[in-house]
């Protein structure tokens, strides 16, 4: 009677069809799990609906003020003495265009103040000064 060493009969064998199954299933579980760990910062409102809802046509248009005194308006770089005629412009475009003033915070405090005199001047309501949310 011959006893077999079933060790060295049956070599086994790596499958990887099915790891790579369960790779591909794992990444689209930790994928799908962290658009939910994101924290939303808006309110959870059930809206009301209406036959004439139109969507907010309205564009923001970013004013930016860098550290050096450089004014860019959507990045576009514009020299001080044609602010006021490419605002005007922007306004010819779209009259309830938002602005929102982005200002370095090493930028000349006289020249944020005179953007937004400008800007108030053309009869603007509609301006916002974007700041970053402190560290806790």
């Amino acid at each position: 009677m011959k006893l077999r060493n079933l060790r060295l009969e049956r070599q086994p064998r790596i499958m990887i069809i099915p790891m790579i199954d369960i790779i591909f299933f794992l990444l689209v579980f930790f994928m799908m799990s962290t658009l939910y760990m994101v924290e939303q910062r808006t309110l959870p409102v059930n809206l009301p609906q209406a036959a004439a809802a139109q969507a907010e046509l309205a564009k923001n248009v970013a004013i930016t003020i860098a550290k050096d005194g450089i004014i860019y308006i959507d990045q576009e770089q514009i020299p001080p003495e044609l602010f006021k005629a490419r605002i005007q412009a922007q306004l010819a475009r779209q009259a309830e265009a938002a602005f929102i003033l982005r200002a370095d915070k090493q930028a000349e405090y006289g020249r944020v103040v005179t953007v937004l005199d400008e800007l108030k001047a053309l009869g603007i309501k509609k301006v916002a000064v974007a700041t970053e949310q402190a560290q806790r």
